[in-house]
């Protein structure tokens, strides 16, 4: 595996799907390198009013990764930990837990479930429909709609990571 903190910009001029691969892979370095270096404490620190932290959007998006690309787009059923958590009871648990867990381990996580993701859909033509519904609808999409999904997800989080990641250290920048 390569060093998941790594950042490639992605390209200028590719196919479709050459720049969401590149794009998303941006993205999942991005996330892995607003973390590096940081212990535990780093890790848990929140900004007030929320209670998110880097630690916590480690394992998020570590559950997201596999959520969509494997129970979602391919019906594989989810890995531990998540196939054992009782989300009726503990909607959050991702982010709850993850000040309990060792930060090498939430680092690693989250880079093991980023090529899981890569090599479930490797070669997959972007029109390939979901095994899944979404929920509450009839409608399956296409992996071109859950890569941009997750685009967007990362996108999201990587600004929510840069807020807690000044606030922990004062780190600044891409």
């Amino acid at each position: 595996m390569t060093d998941p903190t790594l950042r490639t910009d992605p390209p200028a001029v590719g196919s479709e799907a050459e720049q969401l691969r590149a794009f998303l892979d941006f993205h999942r370095a991005t996330l892995q390198q607003k973390t590096a270096g940081l212990d535990a404490a780093g890790l848990a620190a929140t900004l007030p009013p929320s209670t998110m932290t880097l630690g916590g959007l480690l394992k998020h998006m570590a559950l997201v990764e596999e959520n969509w690309f494997s129970y979602f787009f391919h019906d594989h059923p989810m890995g531990e930990p998540w196939a054992s958590v009782p989300w009726d009871d503990d909607p959050d648990w991702e982010w709850r837990t993850a000040a309990d867990d060792d930060p090498d381990d939430l680092r690693a996580r989250h880079a093991a479930a980023a090529q899981r993701s890569r090599d479930l859909v490797a070669g997959v033509d972007l029109d390939r429909l979901s095994a899944r519904r979404l929920r509450g609808s009839d409608e399956r999409t296409t992996l071109r709609w859950i890569m941009l999904h997750m685009v967007e997800e990362y996108a999201r989080h990587n600004g929510h990571a840069d807020l807690l990641r000044e606030s922990v250290d004062g780190s600044v920048g891409e």
